[in-house]
């Protein structure tokens, strides 16, 4: 039930459109996909999701791993039936949170990785075969590989050691997947993780290594750097090898710039909770034609002084509902009384702005428009 259909090419990148189908509906791609960490996209209900425009949503696993439990999870009906959503469902591996949130100090051996509740302090082990279990247990839609991640700018002993275990653990992950679908007949896809950090010989090998796996798509590890060009050119050296035919997902990536680059070297699928988290801290994305002389080329943050009295939208060229009905001076009253609604109303604003940034990426797609459009963006 889940397959991957390309529909358009851009003639003068490698950009595509397609349609990514899985047993609980179809993803128009490229696509953003919002987080939704523990089973909720913060500040937003499911049906706001929907009413955005969202077609899928991503889980964390690690998380809810710990709380409430993958099995109480599965017990009261998988993910969709838990957090009524009734679209298509992500689940990442748990590695990445379990590596950041212990600050470098959880304990990784061939087996797997130990590590401790950043809940209770309480010891816990996650192998290839227990993160496949437990993404079952939830139930996404597509799910993936555990790997081992580390720093982009990591040395290259380091990178090498990290990308030949993620390339066993893969392995791993891909027998336990068959041995759980053959039992239980679970209907999932399963994406395997390229690493190697920022080294050319490495992402190569990687991207040969997990494109002979089986998996149905494919994840882009670990490409957070500065200054953004050699993440750029890592990416290059990947798509360059991996198979043209499978979907691909950016772990992590979410900032403007970084998609329309992506995008045009092939990449389906981002996820990132940069539009959420900074929601909640006040800082509103705008549009390339509202944006004038703000210093960040993409966003302002609603708080400053000089919203205090000012009647105009969030983004005067928007059309979401926080903008037709809405003030500045309003929104930033709700911060400053500290009222739960202004978490809502910016997280909502964040994620129109993103999805109707990924509608008008795939239109320019179909119409051979995309580098006219990235410029005017990013001018």
């Amino acid at each position: 039930m889940f397959h991957f259909t390309i529909t358009h090419h851009d003639q003068s990148s490698s950009a595509r459109t397609g349609l990514l189908h899985t047993p609980h509906g179809s993803i128009r791609t490229p696509a953003f996909i919002p987080v939704a960490t523990q089973a909720a996209v913060k500040a937003l209900s499911p049906a706001q999701i929907e009413e955005i425009g969202f077609e899928a949503v991503l889980c964390n696993t690690y998380h809810l791993y710990l709380r409430p439990g993958s099995k109480t999870v599965q017990k009261l009906g998988g993910l969709h039936r838990f957090m009524g959503w009734n679209k298509p469902i992500f689940t990442d591996s748990g590695g990445f949170q379990v590596f950041s949130l212990n600050d470098g100090l959880c304990t990784v051996n061939d087996d797997g990785v130990e590590f401790k509740s950043h809940i209770d302090q309480s010891k816990h082990l996650f192998t290839p075969e227990k993160s496949i279990q437990l993404q079952q247990q939830l139930g996404a839609d597509i799910i993936f590989t555990l790997d081992v991640c580390h720093d982009f700018n990591a040395d290259y002993p380091t990178a090498k050691k990290a990308m030949e275990r993620t390339h066993r653990w893969a392995e791993r992950c891909w027998k336990e997947f068959q041995r759980e679908n053959q039992k239980k007949g679970i209907v999932q896809a399963l994406y395997g993780i390229v690493q190697g950090g920022k080294f050319k010989d490495l992402r190569e090998e990687s991207a040969r290594f997990i494109a002979k796996l089986p998996f149905q798509g494919i994840g882009l590890g670990s490409i957070f750097g500065e200054p953004k060009a050699p993440t750029l050119e890592v990416l290059k050296w990947m798509m360059a090898i991996l198979p043209h035919e499978k979907p691909k997902h950016l772990l992590g990536i979410g900032s403007v710039d970084d998609i329309f680059n992506y995008v045009e070297l092939g990449v389906d699928t981002f996820d990132c909770v940069l539009p959420t988290r900074l929601a909640r801290v006040g800082y509103v994305f705008l549009r390339p034609e509202s944006r004038g002389k703000v210093r960040n080329k993409f966003r302002t943050r609603i708080t400053n002084a000089r919203f205090k009295e000012d009647k105009k939208p969030l983004d005067q060229h928007c059309g979401c509902y926080v903008c037709q009905n809405f003030s500045r001076a309003y929104i930033r009253h709700l911060f400053k009384a500290k009222e739960l609604l202004a978490y809502t109303l910016t997280t909502h604003h964040n994620l129109f702005f993103f999805q109707r940034l990924m509608q008008e990426i795939r239109e320019s797609i179909e119409n051979d428009a995309l580098g006219r459009m990235k410029k005017k963006w990013l001018k």
